[in-house]
């Protein structure tokens, strides 16, 4: 486990602290049947063309598109990312994947069984291999490898470079049973989530020693146990491709070779239609121009009716001809020029439209949900009543679907940061905070000391930046809770109970309610810009709210340098130094990376400067020259002792990006309605999450979650409550919202180690309440995914929460191809 700011090969310890490689948001461990008071949740289904393995043709290649090579092999490394989870899923052993419904499903090809035999006076669990398992040398799967992974990630020799040792720390020592087959796992603390350790298995030889597990594992994996083995890995090419196992002993991988290749967001529609690649992650404008292309199959070669020059008017059509024959010799040449591109283009998007036809659009709900996050480390966002007050002023339905409804997947606004929709024991717990209420959000804002008026009054006579002490002078005020709540009422040092009667009722009231209920630019296109450019397929693109990528962060699947690798130093643009703890479980490689846009870096390779733009979405992307909107204070918005309520707003501003601006534009109108001005600030992608989310440069900021099943152990550091470090910085984990309490840590901590699943349950219900009272994070929906595949391919494409079976995934045979459901797709 390390940190930025630490030295390479440094652990840092704290309590059971758990590290996520990709900064998972998780799900519980429910391996029994549901408890009252769950709701019925239902998620989008998953999409991968199924298909009985006697109608998949053996043989062939598919090449599937991954944003960059992976930066490791090894996915205990800070620097592993989706590449990684996704290549090694392939190539070896998960003990526990989830399952359709995101439950962890034990693997028969590794385990015969699985369970705790002991739990007095310490938790044992046997594990009994499968016996056919080997390694691709011959050897067998067996102790010796639990024993390697077990020292390697345990946290005691600090030669090791791991970013993360949760649950591993807990094992107190591992046992050879009757064989190597059988391995017994004695805890020294009880442990609830240990079906989440010793996947993926790496070989001894990795984990043995720190040589091999730093740096053998990072280019190379000669030893592996899947239905794939590790052939090449070309930098040149971008690819890294898999064989066929001749060792493997289930069943036989259907493809002979498997082609992972490095294809950036913005080509991967020209890489689907040349043929480079069968399966593509992609966004909304590219589904809906494979929806077009299909469309057109019976357009008898005719140019279809939509893409470049499609919005050109008769008279313009009849303009631009008179242009280019008229006596103006200069207009005439620009009006050929100009007609000549468009004509270009047609024939190359008439090409690609054509080609595209050819594959069809698996969609679903990707394992990860988009957050809100509010920064309650300093300023107007340190007062709870603020942090309330924006996130009741969200229409969060509204906000799930506009991204969501037109791709026609469930628009319901996700209740609860530790679940999703589609898994057992999901409970809405936003009743904890609230629904959305202009009125009482407006109250919660008075109560703070925001009025109307107050941006224009002189500053009072306090001192700048006290707004804890504000809060805490009213600290007599507050209401005692039960004995369950009130450590954290002290903890949090606002004046909750006696607060006027419009702000609504206390959200530490509704928490505790919540869990007793068990809710919880060119000349030529001056001349003929209609002609010259594809306008119709820019809107759809930038109008899209549904886009595949969404441009919404996916916390530790950028793979930027500066945070993910131990040895650099965390940027510190917040109101304190901090530390920022690197990632550490790879599950995330179920959702797709943010894309990197090369356009988002100057000629010299710098940085491009910060857009900002004050005023949320009035003018927010207007172009260069727009006259700026109002100053907020003359619109009425809100103040305070001559200062007004602005929040920075920090959002990417890549080409991807666009859904994600647009989420936030609706946000900034939101806010607006209340008071609150937003300062738009558009940044770089590649620095937008390591510059001003990790550092704590924002007030406002849209990013996602991935999940995986162990919210004990994972979601802990993402909610933890922010502790001052030795040397007076901020330790934050993955918690970017500077949002706690003990009473949430505690919970955590209790609920990690509980045997009993359905009690374990029950405690993260209390901190997912408890979570959202708090208001530092607002979930507002599942993510959309959206996958490109060969409409000829079976058993791949949008997964939902389900790993991919990797020796499933091939080409349908002739008969299967040629069925009417097949031609129906």
């Amino acid at each position: 486990m390390s940190h930025v700011g630490v030295p390479r090969g440094t652990v840092r310890k704290r309590r059971s602290l758990a590290l996520l490689t990709t900064g998972v948001l998780t799900i519980p461990v429910l391996a029994g049947c549901t408890s009252g008071g769950e709701e019925t949740s239902r998620g989008a289904p998953q999409d991968i063309a199924p298909t009985a393995r006697q109608a998949v043709a053996d043989g062939s290649t598919v090449n599937w598109a991954v944003d960059a090579l992976p930066a490791t092999f090894n996915a205990f490394q800070a620097d592993a990312d989706s590449a990684t989870t996704r290549i090694t899923g392939a190539l070896l052993p998960t003990l526990f994947p989830m399952d359709r419904s995101g439950r962890p499903k034990l693997n028969p090809d590794y385990l015969e069984s699985a369970k705790i035999i002991e739990r007095e006076p310490k938790q044992v669990v046997l594990y009994k291999l499968n016996q056919q398992a080997v390694w691709s040398d011959g050897r067998e799967i067996g102790a010796p490898d639990f024993v390697a992974q077990w020292r390697a990630l345990g946290g005691k020799d600090s030669a090791f470079w791991t970013a993360r040792n949760s649950g591993y720390e807990r094992i107190e020592k591992i046992e050879r049973g009757a064989d190597d087959l059988q391995v017994r796992v004695t805890f020294s603390k009880p442990y609830g989530d240990w079906r989440s350790l010793f996947s993926p298995l790496y070989p001894k030889e990795v984990t043995g020693s720190p040589d091999a597990f730093n740096d053998g594992a990072r280019t190379t994996l000669k030893n592996t146990a899947g239905p794939f083995v590790l052939r090449a890995v070309s930098k040149t090419k971008g690819t890294v491709t898999l064989a066929r196992n001749p060792r493997w002993w289930g069943d036989k991988a259907k493809l002979d070779t498997l082609v992972f290749r490095a294809v950036a967001a913005g080509d991967r529609t020209e890489a689907l239609a040349d043929g480079t690649v069968d399966v593509a992650d992609i966004d909304a404008a590219t589904a809906d121009r494979i929806a077009l292309a299909r469309r057109d199959r019976g357009s008898n070669g005719q140019p279809p009716a939509h893409g470049p020059g499609s919005a050109t008017t008769p008279a313009a059509a009849l303009r631009s001809w008179a242009l280019a024959h008229g006596s103006d010799e200069e207009a005439a040449e620009i009006a050929q020029a100009a007609r000549e591109k468009n004509r270009k283009a047609v024939v190359a998007y008439t090409a690609e439209q054509k080609a595209l036809r050819d594959f069809a659009v698996r969609k679903s709900l990707e394992p990860a949900y988009t957050q809100l996050a509010l920064n309650g480390e300093s300023g107007p966002l340190a007062d709870d009543r603020v942090r309330r007050a924006v996130a009741r002023a969200l229409d969060r339905e509204e906000l799930a679907r506009t991204v969501l409804g037109p791709l026609g997947l469930p628009a319901k606004p996700l209740g609860s940061h530790l679940a999703l929709a589609g898994q057992p024991g999901y409970k809405d717990g936003s009743g904890a905070l609230g629904d959305q209420n202009t009125k009482e959000a407006q109250a919660l804002l008075a109560d703070a000391g925001w009025t109307r008026g107050g941006a224009a009054q002189p500053p009072k006579d306090t001192k700048a930046g006290s707004e804890a002490e504000k809060k805490g002078d009213k600290g007599d005020k507050g209401e005692e809770s039960d004995a369950e709540g009130a450590k954290e009422d002290a903890e949090k040092k606002t004046a909750e109970g006696a607060k006027s009667e419009k702000a609504g009722q206390d959200p530490e009231e509704k928490a505790e309610q919540a869990e007793k209920k068990e809710a919880g630019g060119e000349k030529a296109e001056q001349a003929e810009k209609k002609e010259a450019e594809g306008e119709k397929a820019d809107r759809a693109s930038d109008d899209s709210a549904a886009s595949r990528d969404e441009g919404l962060y996916i916390v530790g699947e950028d793979n930027k340098p500066g945070v993910h690798t131990p040895a650099r130093a965390a940027s510190t643009g917040g109101a304190s130094a901090i530390h920022v703890l690197a990632p550490g479980r790879t599950a995330a490689a179920q959702s797709a990376a943010l894309r990197r846009q090369a356009g988002a870096l100057g000629e010299d390779g710098a940085v491009a400067a910060q857009d900002k733009q004050p005023g949320g979405a009035a003018g927010a992307y207007a172009p260069v020259g727009t006259a700026a909107p109002a100053p907020a204070a003359a619109k009425g918005q809100l103040g305070k002792d001559g200062k007004a309520l602005t929040l920075r707003f920090v959002l990417p501003s890549g080409p991807g990006s666009q859904s994600l601006r647009s989420v936030g534009d609706k946000i900034a109108v939101m806010l607006e309605k209340i008071g609150i001005g937003t300062e738009i600030i558009k940044v770089p992608d590649e620095s937008y999450f390591k510059d001003h989310v990790a550092s704590g440069a924002y007030d406002l900021a849209l990013y996602s979650w991935p999940a995986t099943a162990y919210p004990a152990t994972d979601g802990r550091p993402i909610y933890a409550k922010p502790e001052p470090a030795t040397d007076g910085s901020l330790l934050v984990e993955q918690n970017y919202t500077r949002v706690g309490t003990d009473h949430i840590d505690q919970l955590f901590d209790q609920a990690a180690a509980e045997l009993d699943e359905k009690a374990a349950r029950e405690l993260l219900k209390q901190a997912d309440a408890r979570i959202w009272a708090a208001a530092g994070s607002i979930p507002l929906f599942q993510r959309p995914q959206l996958v490109a595949v060969d409409k000829k391919l079976a058993n791949v494409g949008a997964f939902g929460f389900a790993a991919p079976r990797y020796q499933d995934i091939g080409f349908k045979n002739r008969q299967a191809a040629g069925s009417p459901a097949d031609r129906k797709k």
